[in-house]
Protein backbone atom coordinates (compact mmCIF):
# COMPACT_ATOMS: atom_id res chain seq x y z
CA UNK A 1 0.00 0.00 0.00
CA UNK A 2 1.37 2.94 -0.97
CA UNK A 3 0.33 6.11 1.18
CA UNK A 4 -0.14 9.86 0.04
CA UNK A 5 -1.12 13.01 2.49
CA UNK A 6 -3.06 15.62 1.34
CA UNK A 7 -5.51 18.30 1.93
CA UNK A 8 -9.16 18.71 1.00
CA UNK A 9 -7.95 21.39 -2.09
CA UNK A 10 -5.49 18.61 -4.02
CA UNK A 11 -8.14 15.85 -4.77
CA UNK A 12 -8.29 15.97 -8.59
CA UNK A 13 -8.20 13.95 -9.90
CA UNK A 14 -11.10 11.94 -7.48
CA UNK A 15 -9.05 9.14 -5.59
CA UNK A 16 -9.23 5.55 -6.17
CA UNK A 17 -9.46 4.67 -2.34
CA UNK A 18 -9.51 7.69 0.37
CA UNK A 19 -9.25 7.96 4.36
CA UNK A 20 -10.77 11.51 5.37
CA UNK A 21 -9.35 12.31 8.92
CA UNK A 22 -11.04 14.73 10.85
CA UNK A 23 -9.73 14.07 14.64
CA UNK A 24 -10.90 16.86 16.64
CA UNK A 25 -13.98 16.71 16.51
CA UNK A 26 -16.11 15.59 13.02
CA UNK A 27 -14.87 11.78 12.86
CA UNK A 28 -14.64 11.56 16.56
CA UNK A 29 -18.41 12.93 16.87
CA UNK A 30 -18.97 10.36 14.04
CA UNK A 31 -17.62 7.09 15.69
CA UNK A 32 -18.99 8.53 19.12
CA UNK A 33 -22.82 8.45 17.18
CA UNK A 34 -22.18 4.72 16.01
CA UNK A 35 -21.12 3.77 19.61
CA UNK A 36 -24.43 4.68 20.72
CA UNK A 37 -26.16 3.40 18.08
CA UNK A 38 -26.64 5.61 15.53
CA UNK A 39 -28.14 3.84 12.62
CA UNK A 40 -26.51 6.48 9.83
CA UNK A 41 -25.04 9.96 8.71
CA UNK A 42 -25.89 12.38 5.79
CA UNK A 43 -23.25 14.62 4.70
CA UNK A 44 -24.99 18.27 4.36
CA UNK A 45 -22.82 20.70 2.03
CA UNK A 46 -24.60 23.78 4.04
CA UNK A 47 -25.94 24.38 7.61
CA UNK A 48 -29.14 25.93 5.83
CA UNK A 49 -29.50 22.05 3.86
CA UNK A 50 -28.90 20.53 7.47
CA UNK A 51 -31.44 22.27 8.90
CA UNK A 52 -33.99 21.82 5.87
CA UNK A 53 -32.81 18.08 5.80
CA UNK A 54 -33.85 17.64 9.61
CA UNK A 55 -37.35 19.60 9.31
CA UNK A 56 -37.92 16.99 6.67
CA UNK A 57 -37.61 14.18 8.89
CA UNK A 58 -38.58 14.53 11.96
CA UNK A 59 -36.76 11.83 14.04
CA UNK A 60 -33.55 13.45 12.60
CA UNK A 61 -30.92 15.13 14.10
CA UNK A 62 -28.90 18.05 13.04
CA UNK A 63 -25.19 18.43 14.71
CA UNK A 64 -22.53 21.24 13.27
CA UNK A 65 -19.66 22.95 14.77
CA UNK A 66 -18.11 26.08 16.09
CA UNK A 67 -21.21 27.73 18.78
CA UNK A 68 -24.37 26.58 19.18
CA UNK A 69 -26.60 26.94 15.95
CA UNK A 70 -30.57 27.43 16.43
CA UNK A 71 -32.06 24.03 15.58
CA UNK A 72 -29.19 21.62 15.88
CA UNK A 73 -28.88 19.57 18.58
CA UNK A 74 -25.28 19.08 19.20
CA UNK A 75 -21.99 22.12 18.42
CA UNK A 76 -19.83 18.74 17.19
CA UNK A 77 -18.66 17.91 20.95
CA UNK A 78 -17.96 14.03 21.69
CA UNK A 79 -18.04 14.25 25.08
CA UNK A 80 -21.47 15.92 25.31
CA UNK A 81 -22.34 13.46 22.90
CA UNK A 82 -21.89 10.51 25.30
CA UNK A 83 -25.04 11.63 27.23
CA UNK A 84 -27.33 11.92 24.17
CA UNK A 85 -29.88 9.01 23.41
CA UNK A 86 -29.08 8.86 19.35
CA UNK A 87 -29.90 4.84 18.72
CA UNK A 88 -31.69 4.08 15.90
CA UNK A 89 -31.10 7.81 14.75
CA UNK A 90 -30.26 9.58 11.43
CA UNK A 91 -27.89 12.08 12.06
CA UNK A 92 -27.18 15.18 9.74
CA UNK A 93 -23.55 16.69 10.52
CA UNK A 94 -22.42 19.55 8.64
CA UNK A 95 -18.80 20.98 9.87
CA UNK A 96 -16.04 23.20 7.91
CA UNK A 97 -13.62 20.56 7.44
CA UNK A 98 -14.19 16.65 8.39
CA UNK A 99 -17.28 16.61 6.36
CA UNK A 100 -16.05 18.85 3.55
CA UNK A 101 -13.21 16.55 3.02
CA UNK A 102 -15.62 13.57 2.72
CA UNK A 103 -17.45 15.25 0.09
CA UNK A 104 -14.66 16.90 -1.98
CA UNK A 105 -13.69 13.12 -1.95
CA UNK A 106 -17.10 11.35 -2.50
CA UNK A 107 -16.31 10.09 -5.49
CA UNK A 108 -13.43 7.61 -4.56
CA UNK A 109 -13.97 4.22 -4.73
CA UNK A 110 -13.87 3.21 -1.18
CA UNK A 111 -14.36 6.27 0.99
CA UNK A 112 -13.48 5.80 4.64
CA UNK A 113 -13.79 8.35 7.41
CA UNK A 114 -11.68 8.48 10.43
CA UNK A 115 -10.02 9.84 13.53
CA UNK A 116 -8.40 7.98 16.52
CA UNK A 117 -11.26 6.08 18.13
CA UNK A 118 -11.30 3.82 14.80
CA UNK A 119 -7.92 4.00 13.73
CA UNK A 120 -7.05 0.58 14.38
CA UNK A 121 -10.70 -0.48 12.94
CA UNK A 122 -9.83 1.65 9.86
CA UNK A 123 -6.20 0.20 9.39
CA UNK A 124 -8.27 -3.52 9.45
CA UNK A 125 -10.41 -2.37 6.66
CA UNK A 126 -7.38 -1.14 4.48
CA UNK A 127 -5.41 -4.07 5.08
CA UNK A 128 -8.27 -6.90 4.22
CA UNK A 129 -8.72 -4.49 1.01
CA UNK A 130 -5.05 -4.65 0.12
CA UNK A 131 -5.00 -1.44 -2.41
CA UNK A 132 -2.04 -0.02 -4.30
CA UNK A 133 -2.35 3.29 -2.90
CA UNK A 134 -4.60 5.20 -0.74
CA UNK A 135 -4.79 8.84 -0.25
CA UNK A 136 -5.26 10.19 3.40
CA UNK A 137 -7.20 13.81 3.09
CA UNK A 138 -5.87 15.95 6.49
CA UNK A 139 -8.55 18.14 6.50
CA UNK A 140 -7.91 20.49 8.86
CA UNK A 141 -5.74 24.10 8.46
CA UNK A 142 -5.72 24.14 5.16
CA UNK A 143 -4.71 20.15 5.02
CA UNK A 144 -1.92 21.43 7.89
CA UNK A 145 -3.78 20.09 11.14
CA UNK A 146 -0.87 17.51 13.21
CA UNK A 147 -3.66 16.27 14.41
CA UNK A 148 -5.09 15.01 11.90
CA UNK A 149 -1.69 14.32 9.94
CA UNK A 150 -0.73 12.51 13.01
CA UNK A 151 -3.63 9.95 12.89
CA UNK A 152 -3.11 9.76 9.32
CA UNK A 153 0.39 8.16 9.43
CA UNK A 154 -0.77 6.04 12.36
CA UNK A 155 -3.22 4.49 10.29
CA UNK A 156 -0.76 3.78 7.38
CA UNK A 157 1.60 2.40 9.76
CA UNK A 158 -0.60 0.24 10.90
CA UNK A 159 -2.26 -1.11 7.57
CA UNK A 160 1.33 -1.60 6.33
CA UNK A 161 3.53 -2.83 8.92
CA UNK A 162 -0.08 -4.54 11.04
CA UNK A 163 1.56 -2.94 14.28
CA UNK A 164 2.41 0.46 15.85
CA UNK A 165 2.41 2.57 19.14
CA UNK A 166 -0.01 5.02 18.91
CA UNK A 167 1.67 6.95 21.60
CA UNK A 168 3.94 9.29 19.26
CA UNK A 169 1.34 9.49 17.45
CA UNK A 170 -1.01 11.11 20.14
CA UNK A 171 1.73 12.99 21.51
CA UNK A 172 1.66 14.81 18.35
CA UNK A 173 -1.68 15.60 17.97
CA UNK A 174 -1.99 16.31 21.95
CA UNK A 175 0.65 19.44 21.01
CA UNK A 176 -0.70 20.44 18.12
CA UNK A 177 -3.07 23.69 17.30
CA UNK A 178 -5.91 22.00 17.28
CA UNK A 179 -5.50 20.73 20.79
CA UNK A 180 -4.59 24.11 21.72
CA UNK A 181 -7.20 25.64 20.57
CA UNK A 182 -9.95 23.20 22.25
CA UNK A 183 -8.14 24.15 25.26
CA UNK A 184 -8.35 27.50 24.32
CA UNK A 185 -11.70 27.06 23.68
CA UNK A 186 -12.61 25.65 27.23
CA UNK A 187 -10.49 28.58 28.99
CA UNK A 188 -13.02 31.13 27.69
CA UNK A 189 -15.82 29.12 28.22
CA UNK A 190 -17.21 29.04 24.68
CA UNK A 191 -20.54 26.74 24.50
CA UNK A 192 -19.54 24.79 22.02
CA UNK A 193 -16.95 22.93 23.66
CA UNK A 194 -16.81 20.93 26.71
CA UNK A 195 -13.78 20.26 28.69
CA UNK A 196 -13.34 16.94 28.12
CA UNK A 197 -13.41 16.99 24.05
CA UNK A 198 -9.53 16.69 23.27
CA UNK A 199 -8.95 13.59 26.02
CA UNK A 200 -11.75 11.66 24.30
CA UNK A 201 -10.54 12.98 20.52
CA UNK A 202 -7.44 11.10 22.12
CA UNK A 203 -8.63 8.25 22.54
CA UNK A 204 -6.80 5.51 20.18
CA UNK A 205 -8.63 2.35 18.92
CA UNK A 206 -11.70 2.60 21.32
CA UNK A 207 -14.19 1.35 18.62
CA UNK A 208 -13.81 -2.35 16.77
CA UNK A 209 -15.42 -0.53 13.43
CA UNK A 210 -14.67 1.56 10.42
CA UNK A 211 -16.81 4.35 9.26
CA UNK A 212 -17.51 3.98 5.07
CA UNK A 213 -19.26 6.87 3.37
CA UNK A 214 -21.31 6.24 -0.01
CA UNK A 215 -24.07 8.26 -1.99
CA UNK A 216 -27.10 7.06 -1.13
CA UNK A 217 -30.00 9.02 -3.13
CA UNK A 218 -28.24 11.49 -3.87
CA UNK A 219 -26.71 11.91 -0.10
CA UNK A 220 -22.92 11.00 1.02
CA UNK A 221 -24.31 8.67 3.60
CA UNK A 222 -21.46 7.36 6.43
CA UNK A 223 -21.84 4.22 8.09
CA UNK A 224 -20.25 2.08 10.46
CA UNK A 225 -18.50 -1.27 9.26
CA UNK A 226 -17.37 -4.05 11.03
CA UNK A 227 -14.59 -6.36 9.36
Amino acid sequence: MRPTFTGIGRLSPPPDVAVVVDVMRAFTVAAWAFRLGAERIVFAETLDEALELKGRNADWLAFQDGPPVEGFDLANSPARLRDMDVAGRTIVQKTTAGTTGALAAGDARLLLCASFAVAGATAELLRARRPEAVTFVVTGDGGRAEEDLACAQYIAELAIAGHADPAPYLGRARRSDGAARLAEGVRRGDAGIDADDAEVCLAADAFPFAMAAAWEHGRLVLRPVRH
